[in-house]
């Protein structure tokens, strides 16, 4: 029997395994996500507090990011996932032993946190160049629509909700310790995976480049690229003015309207439904024409809801504004990760997902050490404020400074890839590509790489 489309990357063995380690991975930092915020919580921490921890996970992620493309391109993508899931388990695994034992303090929190960031920075990028040497072309769209309803549920809804039952019944060290177990599950699955050969081929005299060489011809295709640059700034800026406050002050919006661990896992829970929704509507249908418009306009448009946190003390309307954010924020990374496939030469998709990673969270850290602070200055109100109103500025910015509805209507999507015609690249891109710019890319200066 035919499996419906959004499924149907399951019939291939090696991506069923895959599959589940994502979702344990995912289930492992939902869970994380909770156990985090409330342990800062239980030990006294503040805005103040929290912003520290939240900030080292980030700042870990972020400088990881960089050079996890360049090594996903280099190591084989299971060693890459494997580090990653034991890395996890271990550190958490200390923070609860030193919870339940009443020895954990918040810098030990922070230490856990920084080595949480870093493994998160080698698995995306890992993850997204493993996808395409065990699932076939036509079945990418599906993945990143399968991808996306299961990241928000398991990593917005399950992993949160489950998290918040385990702080409420016993306390945050048991919800540790069950993250932990998640992680090792995790790594678990990924030793299951067939082991793939690195899809790089070396130059004729057997040389290869530098790893921060691999990083600056990322760098320049990024930067020869106006849809993509565009896009990531956008992004970048988007991250700054909405997840600090999302991450870091939501929490106390809810203590303050009565609530608690159990009613921040349900925000969170409903913001993943959201995405889940929103993921599963955009893959069952084809890609927009104007799909670089409506990427960036739902994505942007989208963070509107937040206003809400700052205007009610209703938890039923944080949860509609949590599942509209969730929905529209999913809706759009289904639409940037077919994107990236269907635009991106496949030499450098492993570095360019690092950069996008890289580039889009750059001010991640800075916002959520700027959340408190900035709560304290204008008042809870004024930050979602700025939380809601300020992407939708930045979108239509990002829009026509890089004029995105002319180079959409030039390198249509909403056509099978086969049909399609083939994406000429700009004139820096070229330059530096090599030759004609056939998505070739250099292993150092001078030196053709071999597509």
């Amino acid at each position: 029997m035919a499996l419906p489309r959004a499924l149907a990357p399951l019939r291939h063995p090696a991506y069923r395994v895959l599959a589940a380690a994502l979702a344990l991975a995912l289930l492992t930092q939902g869970l994380w996500a909770i156990a985090m915020v409330w342990q800062v919580v239980a030990l006294g921490g503040g805005p103040g507090a929290l912003s520290l921890v939240a900030a080292l996970s980030a700042g870990g992620m972020l400088v990881m990011t960089l050079f996890g493309g360049a090594l996903a391109d280099r190591v084989p993508q299971r060693h890459l996932l494997l580090t990653v899931s034991l890395l996890q388990g271990v550190a958490v695994s200390v923070a609860a032993a030193l919870s339940l034992t009443d020895a954990l303090q918040v810098w030990h929190l922070a230490a856990v946190a920084l080595a949480d960031g870093v493994a998160l920075g080698l698995f995306y990028p890992a993850y997204s160049a493993l996808v395409p040497a065990i699932v076939p072309e036509d079945d990418l769209l599906a993945v990143n629509g399968l991808e996306g309803a299961v990241r928000p549920v398991l990593g917005q809804a399950a992993g949160p909700a489950a998290a918040g039952f385990l702080v409420a019944a016993y306390s945050p060290g048991a919800a540790l310790a069950v993250t932990a177990a998640v992680a090792f599950a995790a790594a678990a699955c990924v030793l299951a995976l067939p082991m793939t050969p690195v899809r790089r081929e070396v130059a004729a005299d057997g040389s290869r480049p530098g790893l921060l060489a691999d990083v600056r011809e990322g760098f320049r295709y990024m930067v020869a690229t106006p849809w993509l640059l565009a896009t990531l700034l956008f992004a970048a800026f988007m991250i700054l003015a909405f997840i600090g406050p999302f991450e870091v002050l939501v929490p106390f919006v809810i203590e303050d309207a009565g609530g608690g661990a159990s009613q921040h896992g349900w925000v969170l829970a409903a913001f993943g439904i959201g995405g889940a929704l929103g993921s599963l509507v955009v893959a069952s249908r084809r890609l927009p024409r104007r799909y670089l418009t409506v990427m960036n306009l739902l994505w942007g448009l989208g963070c509107l809801p937040m206003v809400v946190f700052g205007l009610t003390s209703d938890l039923g309307l944080m949860l509609a504004a949590a599942a509209v954010l969730g929905a529209t924020f999913q809706a759009g990374t289904v639409i940037w990760g077919t994107l990236l496939q269907r635009r991106v030469p496949p030499a450098l998709l492993g570095r360019v997902s690092s950069l996008d990673f890289f580039v889009s969270l750059s001010f991640m850290p800075l916002s959520m050490a700027l959340a408190g602070p900035l709560a304290e200055l204008v008042g809870m109100t004024g930050a979602f404020l700025v939380a809601g109103l300020a992407p939708p500025v930045f979108c239509v910015v990002a829009i026509l400074a890089a004029r995105l509805p002319a180079d959409e209507m030039a390198h249509p999507l909403d056509v099978p890839a086969e049909e399609a015609p083939a994406e000429k690249p700009t004139a820096a891109a070229a330059a530096w590509m090599g030759g004609d710019g056939a998505g070739t890319a250099p292993a150092r200066e001078g030196e053709p790489w071999p597509s």
